[in-house]
This record gives structure tokens, C-alpha cells and sequence, in this order.
């Protein structure tokens, strides 16, 4: 196959290890950074270029949409999926998952575990959110944010009702959800591809701090998930649309709760503290759904497309 990453730095982590992994496999694989793609849409002829080439020799994709471009990166993706190009997952469930609230309201329809959630926009309404979720502690979430950015824990009610109305003050959307003390800092990402757990691991706040991101200091290790956990993950994963999709978990007295179900989990974490190809998971997962294609195409209808060198 001819696969892309759609990736804007070639150098991270993740996007060399899917690169890896294809070339492994003996596919040809790319780098496309997709911030500077542009699509020709007419009647029966979508088209994608890229520096002046034609990517209609594509056969799936590999989306790393950040969060900053999600809108721009998801027409991408959609674009190639109206040219019938395989995609690792979905553009829809890339949109769904980038929004923290949309996220949360999907999960609780289909009745997962989350924290107790509140979302408002009046400061008139601050008293009674709070109360809502439990009282303080709570814990305060811009939409936007990513890697524990723009996460605040309030340790009591007039430390919340500041924070928030700072927040509100300034025009941020923004969650407030109760604090799971039993959970001590740790919690939990499954790696989830077709609707299997490939790797989990245990990830645990540096000392003082209760965000567990490794962004922000935290440790990782490997975990063997409960199966109530298994399950969790793999549900929040096809409740959201994704295919690929780390699910993050924080271990509670009434099970695992849901944090945020991610559409672009990076590699290095979860690869490091399990010791698990992740990376071929997905390879795989991409090979089997563009053989699947390929089957469902009558041989006379269907376009060779000749595998080429890139120039990118």
C-alpha cells in the first residue's frame, strides 16, 4: 500500500514509528503534513494536493490531527474519505473526540462510568454547579486544553467559585467534574485498535502534583486492566466512532471512570512502558480494511494505482 501520516512534524515520536512500522511491512509510507494540503471538490473528481502533487495514489491514512488544527485537519481527512482512501479512523470520530463536552455526553448516553460532570455559562449558576458535582474538591477543565493543560484542581468551594468565574470572565468553556481522591494521582490509558485493548499502562502524578500526564511529569508503567477496564475502554472507544483510540480511565470505588477517550494517542508512553509494537497494531488493522476494500470492488471496476517514489 501507499500509506500517508498525516502529521505536521516528522521528527515526533509517533509519526517515525508508523513510518517504521509500514516500511517494515513493506508498504510505502510518507509524511504529509496536512496543515498544508489543499482539496479541488467537484462532481465526481474530489481532489487532494500537496506541494503541487496529486495524492490520488494514497491508499489509507494514518491521522495525527493536534488539537490546534482539528478543524482544518478533520476536512483533510474527510476529503480523503470521499476519494474512498482507507483512514485509521474516522474524520466525524476525530471532531467528536476533540470536544471534552461532546465527548462526556456521548459516554453517559451510553452509559459508561464518568466522573460527575457539570457544564454551565453563567456565574450565577457557579453555586449550584459545584454543588452538582459534589462540592469541593473539584476539578476545573478548559474544552481546549490537551496534556493537562488548563486542568486546575480546587481545593475548596471559594477557591472553585474564583476559578470559574476567572474562566467564565475571560469567555473559556470550561467543565468542572468531581475529584476521585481513591484514585491518587494514577490512571489508567488503554490503547484500543479494532476493537481490542493492545497495551495499557498505569500512570502515576509526580509528587505534588495530581495530573498524571507524562507531559507534565508523570510516570509510566505496564498494567495488566481488569476486565471491567478491557471492557470500559473498548466500548468508549466504538461509543465515539474511533478505531484507534486511547481511552484514559481513573480506577474509583465504583469502577473505572472515563477522563477522555483521545483520537491521536502517542506512541512513546505506552510503547516504552509496555515494550509492545503498537505501531504494527494499526499497520495491520489499515491492511486488513484495505484488503476488505479491494475485495468488495469488482476486478474490471477497479483503478491500479501505481506505488511511486515520494518526492516529499
Amino acid at each position: 500500500m501507499n500509506i500517508a501520516v498525516l502529521s505536521t512534524n516528522r521528527n515526533l515520536y509517533s509519526t517515525r514509528r508508523f513510518v517504521e512500522a509500514a516500511e517494515a511491512r513493506g508498504h510505502n509510507c510518507q509524511v504529509i503534513d496536512h496543515s498544508k494540503c489543499y482539496v479541488g471538490i467537484q462532481q465526481g473528481k474530489p481532489t487532494i494536493h500537496y506541494k503541487g502533487q496529486d495524492l490520488s495514489h494514497i491508499d489509507a491514512i494514518i491521522p495525527r490531527i493536534g488539537s490546534s488544527i482539528t478543524f482544518y485537519g478533520s476536512a483533510i481527512v474527510r476529503q480523503f474519505e470521499v476519494m474512498d482512501v482507507v483512514s485509521a479512523n474516522p474524520s466525524q470520530a476525530i471532531t467528536r473526540s476533540r470536544d471534552k463536552l461532546r465527548c462526556m455526553q456521548i459516554l453517559s448516553g451510553a452509559g459508561l462510568g464518568l466522573p460527575i460532570t457539570g457544564f454551565a455559562r453563567s456565574v450565577s449558576d457557579v453555586d449550584d454547579l459545584i454543588n452538582m458535582v459534589g462540592g469541593a474538591p473539584l476539578v476545573i477543565k478548559l474544552l481546549e486544553g490537551t496534556q493537562g493543560i488548563g486542568v486546575v484542581l480546587a481545593e475548596t468551594k471559594k477557591a472553585a467559585s474564583s476559578v470559574i468565574e476567572a474562566f467564565y470572565g475571560l469567555g473559556n468553556n470550561i467543565l468542572i467534574q468531581e475529584y476521585i481522591k481513591e484514585a491518587r494521582g494514577t490512571d489508567i490509558r488503554a490503547f484500543v485498535v479494532d476493537g481490542k485493548v493492545v497495551g495499557a499502562m498505569k500512570r502515576t502524578a509526580k509528587e505534588g502534583e495530581f495530573r498524571s500526564n507524562l507531559h507534565r511529569g508523570g510516570t509510566a508503567k505496564i498494567v495488566k486492566l481488569t476486565r471491567a477496564e478491557k471492557e470500559t475502554a473498548i466500548s468508549a472507544a466504538k461509543a465515539m466512532g474511533l478505531t484507534v483510540a486511547g481511552v484514559d480511565m481513573l480506577p474509583s470505588a465504583r469502577g473505572p471512570l472515563i477522563l477522555e477517550v483521545n483520537s491521536s494517542p502517542g506512541l512513546e508512553g505506552i510503547e516504552t512502558a509496555t515494550g509492545k509494537d503498537i505501531a504494527t497494531e494499526v499497520i495491520k488493522y489499515l491492511e486488513n480494511q484495505y484488503t476488505i476494500k479491494q475485495a468488495s470492488v469488482p476486478t474490471t471496476g477497479r483503478k491500479r494505482k501505481v506505488k511511486k517514489e515520494s518526492k516529499l
